[in-house]
């Protein structure tokens, strides 16, 4: 394909990208234009296969394929009403995937248009949820400083707090001791267990620490036995809380290690700085 009719399909895809109730989207009717389709019932057969191809991938076909049915003035004032969805980038790819690419340089171009919109979507998606886990992680970290301060006041050393915080896990994990669970999970001894627990376990855990802190400010509690029963019973409330929404704490899976999480977005960081710099210095010449 020629640079020229690359970019004319390019902006052709961008221009006919709208909101459908904050959803990214596009009209079938002015995808079959795009893709080339003479004739809607070609089109449709296409839209036909890729609603085929969404099911077959677990997905909910009315999630990508929104029927919006609209009317058309066909002359002299008369409407009619025509077929039409909204359709998702996912759908779209879907589409351009089931298309005829041999013989339309129109699919052959939206096949790799929306594979590659689409892994941008995903890489962005990944990188939301790194975030948010790395984020939660710190949150936990200065939650269990804060705590450690306030019944380091009220007699209990660190030795006792790291009694406290592993009774705590005990409570939460359905009588699995931070080291079982360590087992169970295959981390390493030497790492803490949150590390590797993913996002919502992190923050379960967290809404008990900070609630143990509350709690032994509040209630005026000293001493290791008051302050690890309260901590127990805040992790066991939590606990309970999971199980009624269906969620096993010591069921879920191990995550990735949240430490090489947050050096690949220290990485992603440094090269996006990189770029900024490049084109910064390009406009400077």
């Amino acid at each position: 394909m020629k640079k020229e009719y690359i970019k004319e399909l390019f902006e052709h895809f961008e221009s006919a990208c709208y909101d459908f109730d904050g959803i990214e989207c596009w009209s079938a009717r002015e995808l079959q234009s795009i893709l080339g389709y003479a004739k809607w019932d070609n089109f449709k057969n296409v839209i036909d296969k890729a609603k085929k191809s969404c099911e077959q991938a677990g997905e909910a076909i009315k999630n990508h394929f929104a029927d919006i049915g609209k009317m058309v003035e066909i002359g002299s004032g008369v409407e009619k009403e025509i077929t039409d969805f909204a359709l998702t980038r996912y759908a779209c790819y879907l589409i351009a995937q089931n298309g005829d690419a041999t013989t339309k340089s129109e699919i052959a171009f939206a096949q790799t248009y929306f594979a590659v919109q689409t892994r941008k979507q995903e890489i962005i998606e990944r990188r939301l949820l790194d975030v948010a886990r790395v984020t939660a992680r710190e949150k936990l970290s200065k939650s269990e400083k804060k705590l450690s301060g306030i019944i380091y006041e009220r007699g209990v050393d660190e030795k006792s707090f790291a009694v406290i915080r592993s009774k705590g896990d005990q409570a939460l994990f359905g009588g699995k001791s931070t080291n079982d669970m360590k087992r169970v999970l295959k981390i390493p001894e030497s790492r803490p267990l949150a590390d590797f627990l993913p996002t919502l376990t992190i923050k379960a855990k967290d809404f008990a620490t900070e609630l143990t802190s509350h709690n032994v400010v509040d209630k005026d509690l000293k001493g290791d036995i008051q302050i690890s029963k309260e901590h127990v019973e805040n992790n066991k409330a939590v606990r309970a809380m999971l199980k009624d929404r269906g969620v096993i704490p010591e069921e879920l899976p191990t995550a990735e290690d949240v430490k090489k999480v947050q050096r690949r977005l220290e990485s992603e960081e440094k090269k996006v700085l990189k770029e900024v710099k490049k084109i910064q210095n390009k406009k400077k010449g």
